[in-house]
């Protein structure tokens, strides 16, 4: 988008880098590369809220392992606007494996593994419109454009 619309997009400080006291510096990082904080909080998945948040990986083999390390510790979700949200985190933090990420992305700094990547990221609008459900009711985001 360029006509200046302002999108929403969910990110997740994962419990490594959370745990780790790298969340600060997540954060930071996300609000120098431009993206505005609409909504955040501090939580600890449950084994059902994360088994459902991450259902479409139900039948991979590492969803087990995922739902383990997602219900480990807290983490922080984050309603991030941006006029390309979606795609543009997805640039700012990086690949999924830390060794293949660019230089100064979120995961090239602060990730751990492939596994314990410091941060989750939404995949498509709509992907990011059902995930900033689990976390967030429209009242819990501040309005665009304050």
């Amino acid at each position: 988008m360029t006509d200046g619309v302002q999108a929403v997009t969910l990110a997740i400080i994962k419990p490594d880098a959370f745990g780790s006291g790298k969340a600060g510096k997540v954060l930071a990082a996300l609000e120098e590369a431009g993206f505005r904080v609409r909504g955040a909080r501090v939580t600890t998945l449950t084994r059902a809220g994360a088994e459902a948040f991450y259902a479409v990986h139900s039948e991979r083999p590492f969803f087990g392992a995922l739902v383990d390390f997602m219900t480990s510790g807290p983490c922080m979700p984050l309603a991030l606007e941006h006029e390309r949200a979606v795609p543009y985190l997805r640039e700012v933090i990086g690949a999924t494996d830390p060794a293949e990420a660019d230089a100064g992305t979120i995961r090239a700094l602060y990730a751990e593994s492939k596994e314990r990547n410091a941060i989750h990221a939404s995949d498509s609008d709509e992907n990011a419109r059902i995930e900033l459900g689990h976390f967030f009711s429209g009242i819990d985001l501040i309005a665009t454009g304050s």
